[in-house]
C-alpha cells in the first residue's frame, strides 16, 4: 500500500514497555501492529486502507453493523495483548489519522493527560460484576438481591481503586426500579467496573464469588481481567480520546 492510500489506526497509548507484542499479532483490517515511541509515550498503532478509514470511507463503513463489530473486536485483540505486557489506556475505537506524524502530533498536543491517566492505570486492570435475579414473582426476592448487591457494590469497593455503576446513580430499591433494568436475564440488580490492583485480583474475585447461591434465583456474572476501557478517560479532561466499553458491553 502506497502512503497516499494509508491512515494510521491508533490503538492505545502506553508507557515504554520492554516485552514484545506477539510476532503474529494483527490488528484491524489484518495489517501488524507497530509501535511508534514519542516523547517519552509509545502510541500502538496500525497501517490502514484510506478507503475504509479516510472520512468519507469511514462514514460509509459506519453504517455496516457487521463491520462495525470486526473492527471493534480487532481493536480489543490487540488492546488485549498489551494488556498482558504492560497497562494500556485504550483509545476509543476508530481513532485514525492521517500518518505517523500525525499520530506523533496526537501525543503532544495530549501528552499531560495521557500521562496522568497512565500513572492512575499502571499496574490495574478492569473486572466487570453483574448481578441479576430471575425469579419474576415479587415475594421479596427482589428486594433481598437489590440490598445483596448494594452491600457487595460497597465492599468491593473497598478493594477497588475506582469504580463504574451503570447507571451511575443506581436504584437500590429494586420495586421502583425503572422498567429497562428487566429483561431476558432478569431484573439487574448491580452492573458495575472496577479497577482493581492485579495483586489484589484474588481477594476481590473471592468476594465475587461468596455471593453466588445466597439469594434463590440469583445469577453473578464476572469478566476480567480488561484493559481500564471504563476508566480511561482522565478525569475533568473532556474531550480527550477515550476507551470503548467493556467487552461484550
Amino acid at each position: 500500500m502506497g502512503e497516499v492510500h494509508t491512515r494510521r489506526y491508533v490503538y492505545a497509548v502506553c508507557r515504554p514497555f520492554g516485552a514484545p507484542l506477539q510476532a503474529e499479532l494483527l490488528g484491524v483490517a489484518d495489517t501488524p501492529v507497530k509501535v511508534l515511541p514519542h516523547a517519552g509515550l509509545v502510541a500502538v498503532t496500525g497501517v490502514v486502507p484510506a478507503r475504509d478509514f479516510a472520512p468519507a470511507g469511514l462514514a460509509a463503513r459506519l453504517a455496516d453493523p457487521g463491520w462495525v463489530a470486526t473492527t471493534v473486536r480487532a481493536h480489543q485483540r490487540v488492546v488485549a495483548a498489551l494488556t498482558t505486557v504492560t497497562s494500556p489506556l485504550p483509545l476509543r475505537p476508530m481513532t485514525v489519522v492521517r500518518d505517523d506524524s500525525a499520530v506523533r502530533t496526537l501525543i503532544e498536543a495530549h501528552q499531560a493527560s495521557f500521562r496522568r491517566t497512565l500513572d492512575r492505570l499502571a499496574g490495574q486492570v478492569e473486572w466487570g460484576v453483574k448481578l441479576f435475579v430471575e425469579r419474576a414473582e415479587r415475594d421479596g426476592t427482589r428486594e433481598e438481591a437489590g440490598e445483596l448487591g448494594r452491600r457487595l457494590h460497597e465492599r468491593l469497593c473497598r478493594t477497588a481503586g475506582e469504580a463504574r455503576l451503570e447507571p451511575p446513580n443506581r436504584p437500590w430499591s429494586i420495586r421502583s426500579g425503572p422498567p429497562e433494568l428487566v429483561g431476558p436475564a432478569g431484573v439487574l440488580v448491580l452492573d458495575a467496573a472496577y479497577l482493581v490492583d492485579r495483586a489484589a485480583a484474588g481477594d476481590f474475585v473471592a468476594q465475587v464469588d461468596e455471593v453466588k447461591g445466597t439469594v434463590p434465583g440469583l445469577r453473578v456474572e464476572l469478566s476480567g481481567p480488561w484493559a481500564a476501557y471504563s476508566f480511561s478517560a482522565p478525569p475533568q479532561d473532556a474531550g480527550e480520546p477515550t476507551g470503548p466499553g467493556r467487552p461484550g458491553d
